[in-house]
């Protein structure tokens, strides 16, 4: 399950580092705790929209950058979530054949089941 919290923190916790700030550095220009801070960069916590913007303000980072960043890594999370809950393939069967195209020429191949069929029919 993607959680929106926690893509929102790791966006934070990058334009902070970005800065080269400390946590400490940010609480104290957002008015928010050092450890409610860290909550929120870490995605433990929900930021509501004040504390947001606050952070954001803190940051001198426009809330829409934010968000857009949330937004994009979002979309790759879903992409990458549906490309790992689609049905995977059944497993197939290789058979080893030998087929003799020319005599003394041996070819060996590996095949699904299916395909060995049509190969030998070839």
């Amino acid at each position: 399950m993607i959680l929106l919290r926690r893509l929102l923190g790791d966006v934070l916790r990058r334009q902070r580092q970005r800065q080269g700030r400390t946590l400490r550095e940010v609480s104290a220009s957002a008015r928010v705790s050092l450890g409610y801070l860290s909550e929120v960069e870490r995605g433990q916590k929900e930021a509501s929209s004040e504390l947001l913007s606050a952070i954001c303000d803190a940051l001198d980072v426009r809330m829409s950058e934010v968000m857009r960043e949330v937004s994009d890594e979002l979309s790759l999370a879903e992409l990458a979530q549906s490309a790992t809950s689609e049905t995977a393939p059944a497993p197939v069967r290789l058979e080893t054949i030998t087929h003799v195209p020319v005599p003394g020429k041996r070819v060996t191949i590996k095949a699904p089941q299916a395909e060995v069929a049509e190969v030998v029919a070839a």
